[in-house]
């Protein structure tokens, strides 16, 4: 393989896989990129068996080949260099990289070790544009958590039917739903209900967010992969695939509240600093109580800790139905309340034991549950 392409694209590319690589002791190849060529494309890749990554960047080649080195060596010496030509060449399975006097040789494994990245060429695809997915995922992929004996919420629940794709995470203590809308029907007509990875969802999030274009998804039974396109010519730039968790997610439906006895509209700046300083006393449970008594036309948050001492406040709302008195972890009623981007909040409670629900004012596209500490 011989090449020359400048620094910046390489520095690109490299940033963009290198993350996925992974430092394993029983397999020395996964801490490896693969690097080919493909008639004038230079392409990179990178596998941990779960999720892969392709970059693509088109420039000079002098010489078909391919060869493997470690991912994080590769990437640390690109982004040292100078923004000039690199002169890219193999050697046996050795990589020889120079740029102006900047020469190096870096040890290489030989690519037929290199896992095969499954390829998705047949099955339902849509597009959606880059930054409203990686939105719709920031907003709920930190709820998710590893569970073996629940394998099925330690993803997002990825749910396409029509114009619309549901996103879901719940750690059974509470439960984000964002609805994210498609500016084209998909070509197909079949619903889509799959589970992606935490990871895989926050590595979308990572490589995509920055980018204001159409996202192609595609689906296959055991996979899913995203793909941008370049610019300059109709192949695909970056794809990034991944398994899917088996299994069926929870009918969650049946844990947001359909009614409520007490809603409250409230600034979310002032209710989310009033539950971070009640958070600083409450203790090792980090229990915070919230008392809504309509007549007041206030909330009151109250929290204490023998050890330190105790805090109350009170936020001003416009108050609907019943007094009650609940009481939540303040983690996560900060985390709902950061997840919404609106100004103002609506903050559901069904009496003093059923969940409580936050929702943005004027965005009826995402849902925040949290279940209350019971027995206090």
């Amino acid at each position: 393989m011989k090449l020359i392409i400048l620094q910046e694209k390489l520095k690109k590319g490299i940033n963009f896989i290198e993350r996925i690589s992974s430092r394993s002791l029983t397999l020395p190849i996964l801490n490896n990129v693969l690097i080919s060529t493909e008639k004038n494309f230079l392409n990179l890749a990178t596998t941990d068996l779960e999720i892969g990554i392709r970059w693509w960047g088109l420039t000079k080649i002098e010489k078909q080949g391919k060869t493997t080195v470690p991912a994080r060596l590769l990437s640390g010496f690109i982004n040292l260099l100078p923004n000039k030509k690199i002169d890219l060449e193999t050697k046996n399975n050795d990589l020889f990289l120079s740029c102006e006097n900047h020469q190096t040789q870096i040890k290489g494994i030989s690519a037929d070790e290199f896992p095969i990245i499954p390829k998705i060429e047949e099955g339902e695809t849509i597009s959606i544009n880059s930054k409203d997915l990686c939105k719709g995922i920031n907003q709920i992929v930190d709820i998710a958590v590893p569970s073996i004996t629940k394998p099925e919420i330690s993803g997002l629940l990825f749910f396409l039917e029509g114009k619309q794709i549901t996103l879901v995470a719940t750690d059974s203590f509470r439960l984000g739903e964002k609805k994210i809308f498609l500016k084209k029907k998909p070509s197909s007509q079949k619903e889509i209900s799959i589970i992606i990875p935490q990871k895989a969802a926050k590595e979308i999030t990572n490589i995509f967010s920055e980018v204001d274009k159409e996202l192609k998804i595609y689906f296959s039974p055991n996979q899913i992969m995203f793909e941008l396109g370049m610019e300059e010519t109709p192949h695909p730039e970056i794809q990034l695939i991944s398994r899917l968790i088996e299994g069926e997610y929870p009918n969650y439906q049946e844990i947001i509240p359909k009614k409520n006895t007490t809603q409250i509209i409230l600034e979310k700046d002032d209710f989310l600093n009033q539950i971070k300083s009640a958070s600083l006393f409450s203790g090792k449970v980090n229990e915070v109580k919230v008392k809504v008594d309509p007549k007041k036309k206030e909330i009151e948050i109250f929290s204490q800790n023998p050890e330190v001492g105790e805090y109350k406040s009170s936020v001003p709302g416009k108050i609907k139905g019943e007094a009650c008195e609940v009481s939540f972890n303040h983690r996560f009623l900060m985390d709902g309340l950061t997840s919404i981007r609106s100004a103002e909040v609506s903050f559901e409670l069904n009496k003093d034991s059923g969940p409580g629900v936050l929702k943005p004012i004027g965005d009826e596209s995402y849902v925040y549950v949290v279940m209350p500490i019971k027995g206090s």
